[in-house]
């Protein structure tokens, strides 16, 4: 499995944590994965078999599961404090909320394995195929933003 399934993976188990208050615990174990609702309306070409479910690279999807939920304070906080006045972080979309956490969880607590940019261009990647029409200019702004105060943190 790819890192980009994995981060896809990581987004829906999110969505499913925000919406429906899945537990930690059953989202680790990936049997959700061919529920069709938690794909948001598109279809999963690759498939999951349940061999994937337990490979090493199945495991980047459940670090990225764990730490965004065990760390969710700090990057709502994180989140809130990128929104323009005009938005509230009730008010933006369930998947925009779920690719940002994902976002931020990697760009706080995964510097030094994963450089920012790539982290960025997969958050667009699917925000651009999960998202609303324009969720992705926003993902971008909100993510960069973000990168930029950490990179200043970094300096001092």
């Amino acid at each position: 499995m790819s890192r980009r399934k994995a981060r896809i993976l990581a987004v829906q188990a999110l969505y499913s944590y925000e919406i429906g208050g899945a537990d930690l615990d059953s989202l680790l174990t990936l049997d959700w994965v061919d529920q069709p609702q938690l794909e948001f309306g598109k279809a999963d070409e690759s498939g999951v078999n349940e061999d994937e479910r337990s490979t090493e690279k199945f495991d980047f999807a459940r670090i990225l599961i764990a730490g965004t939920i065990n760390h969710i304070k700090e990057i709502d906080s994180a989140i809130k404090c990128h929104l323009s006045e005009r938005w509230d972080f009730n008010r933006v979309n369930k998947v925009s909320i779920a690719i940002l956490r994902v976002g931020v969880f990697s760009l706080m607590y995964q510097r030094e394995d994963i450089a920012p940019t790539i982290v960025i261009d997969e958050a667009i990647g699917i925000a651009k195929e999960y998202g609303a029409d324009d969720s992705f200019k926003f993902i971008n702004a909100v993510l960069d933003n973000i990168r930029k105060d950490l990179e200043v943190e970094e300096q001092k």
